[in-house]
């Protein structure tokens, strides 16, 4: 029986949750979820000094609005920091790292001497032999003693085999001279303790790999199964910067964009399943796997983000969509729809969604709904209504008394109206539009009549219809 699946995402609270972040957060949530396995939580928080709670918070927000349950406690790399410094010195005691005494100044001199004569400038420490007996009584910091011949291999699940030639490599530091663990460290360290069978981040952090493996084999711990991911690029191909437009996962969500939505654009971003574009939880979940993770970087297109939002809040329930609509609400710091609005919001469902693109979207759509009278029309709609389309509304109000409040016999009435005027139906929509909305897009006159009912369809026309 094959052991079980263990991921994790990593992100140091720095900063807002980078939309990188959140797609390689993503990729180990299918991973582990779709094999029954574990979605572990670490903040990488040994900086201190860009390392804040704001941030801290902001990715954990980050993580539940995108839906990405995790298994067990966040996970502070900070405070393991004894356990990272207990295995630099297990390893100091086999003989696999050891004490370097040189000074930052014979650090640099040495590199400066190498860069004149035309050599490699990694620094070989003069320390990686010499005995307890003969080490002085000063500062020194722990280095791995790492293999100077031969070559580190890493298979990886997207990259294929990368082989790293060991003299490339120094004596990387694992213990600072203060006694605190450098990054470097802390990463194995914490990997190994926490279980996790597959590493999945970012190509950018190939070459750590490299240092990486080679603690893990001094330590004699088994290596888990690496893939690494092409980072996202903007429509120009260029690396993702402020320049391409939205970088952190909650302007997405202020910008109006299901989860749902997110999630199904974010997989797509350098992964694919055939020609699937637009697919569910259920579908991603069971479909997801490291073989169908390109090589080449993704790009960010919101207009393709745009659609597969417009298919998911087509496809959503209607509570799921008015709740969804709540929350975009408040993280926007706008005012909560009142119970007569979520009512009357949730009876508009029908003929809002299957056109609406972002939450704000179905929000202006809806809007004839969520407004009460007087109806002020906007300087488009307000256009429409002139003498002559007032009193053809002042007529209709009076034509639509008796109406059967069916779609059918509205239309029919309606369009009798409009012949009766020698008018197309659109010209007749226009004035309705602006009366029963204020707004020249909306769903269709008959939708809103029906949605909003007789008593108040009627008093919006006739608002209108006088000057």
């Amino acid at each position: 029986m094959s052991e079980p699946v263990v991921t994790r995402i990593a992100p140091s609270p720095t900063g807002f949750m980078h939309i990188g972040t959140a797609r390689t957060a993503l990729f180990n949530w299918l991973f582990a979820r779709g094999r029954g396995g574990k979605f572990l939580l670490r903040i990488e928080d040994t900086d201190r000094a860009r390392s804040t709670p704001e941030a801290t918070e902001a990715i954990l927000d980050g993580m539940r609005w995108l839906g990405l349950d995790w298994d067990g406690d966040v996970v502070s790399q900070f405070e393991r920091a004894d356990r990272h410094a207990e295995v630099a010195r297990a390893m100091l005691a086999q003989g696999t790292a050891y004490k370097c005494f040189s000074t930052q100044e014979e650090i640099q001199a040495f590199r400066e001497a190498a860069k004149a004569e035309g050599r490699s400038t990694l620094f070989l420490s003069p320390w990686r032999d010499v005995p307890e007996t003969e080490h002085p009584d000063a500062p020194y910091v722990i280095r791995l003693k790492a293999p100077r011949t031969g070559e580190t291999v890493i298979e990886d699940k997207v990259q294929g085999t990368v082989t790293f030639r060991n003299d490339q490599l120094d004596d990387m530091v694992l213990l600072r001279s203060d006694g605190t663990p450098t990054y470097m460290l802390a990463v194995v360290v914490d990997d190994h303790d926490m279980d996790v069978t597959h590493v999945i981040r970012g190509d950018d952090h190939l070459s750590n790999a490299a240092r990486q493996v080679q603690i893990i084999h001094a330590m004699g711990w088994p290596v888990p199964v690496y893939a690494h991911i092409p980072l996202i690029h903007g429509p120009d191909g260029k690396k993702l910067s402020k320049r391409h437009g939205a970088l952190g996962v909650s302007e997405y969500a202020a910008m109006g964009y299901p989860a749902a939505a997110m999630r199904n654009y974010l997989a797509r971003l350098g992964w694919s399943h055939g020609d699937d574009e637009l697919f569910t939880d259920a579908q991603a979940l069971e479909w997801f796997d490291l073989s169908g993770i390109g090589r080449s970087p993704a790009r960010l297109d919101l207009k393709k983000l745009d659609h597969v939002s417009g298919w998911h809040i087509a496809q959503m329930e209607d509570d799921a969509l008015l709740a969804a609509t709540g929350d975009y609400l408040a993280r926007t710091g706008q005012p909560a729809l009142s119970q007569a609005q979520k009512d009357g919001l949730l009876t508009a469902m029908y003929c809002l969604k299957d056109r609406a693109r972002t939450l704000p979207d179905l929000l202006e759509k809806g809007q004839f709904v969520l407004s009460s009278r007087p109806i002020r029309p906007d300087e488009k709609s307000a256009a429409a209504l002139t003498d002559v389309s007032r009193g053809i509304l002042s007529e209709l109000t009076a034509q639509l008394q008796n109406a059967s409040w069916t779609r059918d016999a509205l239309e029919g009435t309606l369009t009798s109206a409009a012949e009766a005027h020698g008018l197309k139906f659109g010209q007749l929509a226009s004035p309705l539009r602006a009366a029963l909305a204020g707004r020249a897009a909306t769903p269709s006159v008959y939708d809103m009549m029906l949605v909003l009912g007789r008593d108040e369809s009627l008093a919006r026309i006739d608002d209108a219809s006088r000057p």
